[in-house]
């Protein structure tokens, strides 16, 4: 009690767990991912006209995504393609620098790549000519696009995060305008290149999940083996302990984005040079601000983040089969219901990083506890004197 108010003790405190077993997390996030598909599938099945029945939902997503042999590849490309963008941006946010410029760094590779497939169509050009020529300036123009906004990161302290979303939107229209000049009569779109790009084996999805496999072993041996890594996670837990340590950061941090943005142009290669032979805006289908949150529901891991990425376009896919099924005539329901998914799997985190302790319901509460203690007894003056005189005479 302070004065005359009260103080009582909170019903729960939050405190933050102790680092937790990967096990642990896949767990939780495979809880909240079936919590959340269930509640999904009430509110579908309230929603739809054509059933009623909440339990069909499921079936439906499992065979938007493994109903037929194609859906299964386009499923593992798609999931690879995530990925792929997902790892671009691991070494900037393990460094505390916030790349959200990998949609514009995709996307101005995209457009580079297929002026490159027009030019060869134009001239004549072999297509081992192009797709050299292709590989090489794709990535560094994603590299470029990251360079720039890290460049005045190091040397003139800007704020990356409005930087990056800027040049994304400046990308965009760059494709916009060479769209205007390149489209046949002011369609608005251009005709694919199908003659010119990158090989295919086995079918069109395969080599952009063979290359992110392959990006995927490389990215964790180089986050978590070898001595950038380390120099980058030194960098973003502490500047100055970086410095202290003679790391130089800004050179520290212009190569982690070159980094980011060659894998970004890479991306954006398998694309326009295997997937769609052709560019438009939205190329990149929003997969930077989507790779945000598989990288962060990860906590920045590699290995986690193949889970969330493959997890995320599950739901992705899946609800887009829903939506047929269930008779959804626009997106509208489909994308509450995507995401009430996603909103289930961001919520989890908070528990795999904090936990709540309860008051217990044995302790007495400190007020009733303060007013019911005894003051101690007051002994008579007769007796306090004669204590005092018999320690006096011991004295003596």
């Amino acid at each position: 009690m302070t004065g005359n108010k009260t103080v009582h003790e909170p019903l729960f405190h939050v405190v933050k767990r102790e680092d937790m077993s990967v096990k642990k997390k896949l767990l939780i996030y495979a809880a909240a991912f079936v919590g959340g598909l269930l509640l999904v599938s009430i509110f579908c099945a309230l929603c739809s006209e054509d059933t009623d029945n909440p339990f069909e939902m499921f079936t439906s997503m499992f065979d938007g995504v493994f109903g037929t042999q194609r859906r299964f590849w386009v499923f593992l490309r798609d999931g690879a393609l995530l990925l792929g963008v997902s790892l671009a941006l691991l070494p900037a946010f393990r460094m505390k620098f916030w790349n959200l410029g990998a949609n514009g760094q995709i996307v101005i590779s995209c457009l580079v790549g297929y002026a490159l497939m027009k030019w060869g169509k134009e001239s004549g050009v072999s297509n081992a000519v192009v797709v050299i020529l292709m590989i090489i300036c794709c990535v560094g123009a994603g590299i470029i696009w990251a360079a720039i906004p890290a460049v005045f990161k190091a040397f003139f302290k800007t704020n990356e995060t409005l930087f990056t979303l800027m040049l994304n939107y400046i990308a965009e229209g760059l494709v916009t305008v060479m769209i205007t000049i390149w489209a046949p009569k002011g369609s608005g779109s251009l005709s694919p290149i199908t003659e010119y790009g990158l090989p295919s084996i086995i079918n069109d999805q395969f080599l952009p999940i063979l290359v992110v496999t392959l990006l995927t072993v490389v990215m964790f041996f180089y986050l978590n083996k070898s001595k950038h890594g380390y120099e980058l996670a030194v960098v973003g837990e502490s500047e100055n302990t970086a410095k202290y340590a003679g790391m130089n950061v800004k050179f520290i941090t212009i190569r982690t984005l070159i980094l980011s943005g060659a894998i970004c142009g890479l991306i954006g290669l398998l694309l326009v040079g295997g997937i769609n032979h052709s560019v438009n805006p939205t190329s990149h289908a929003g997969m930077g601000f989507t790779a945000i949150m598989t990288s962060w529901l990860a906590n920045f891991n590699p290995l986690v983040t193949i889970v969330t990425s493959f997890l995320i376009i599950f739901i992705s896919l899946g609800m887009g089969q829903v939506r047929q099924d269930f008779g959804f005539y626009n997106d509208a329901i489909a994308n509450v219901a995507l995401g009430i998914v996603y909103f289930f799997i961001i919520a989890c985190h908070f528990f795999i990083n904090y936990r709540l302790v309860f008051r217990s319901s044995k302790r007495p509460d400190e007020d009733s506890f303060i007013m019911n203690r005894k003051a101690p007894e007051k002994k008579p003056e007769t007796e306090i004197k004669e204590t005092t005189e018999e320690k006096q005479g011991g004295n003596a």
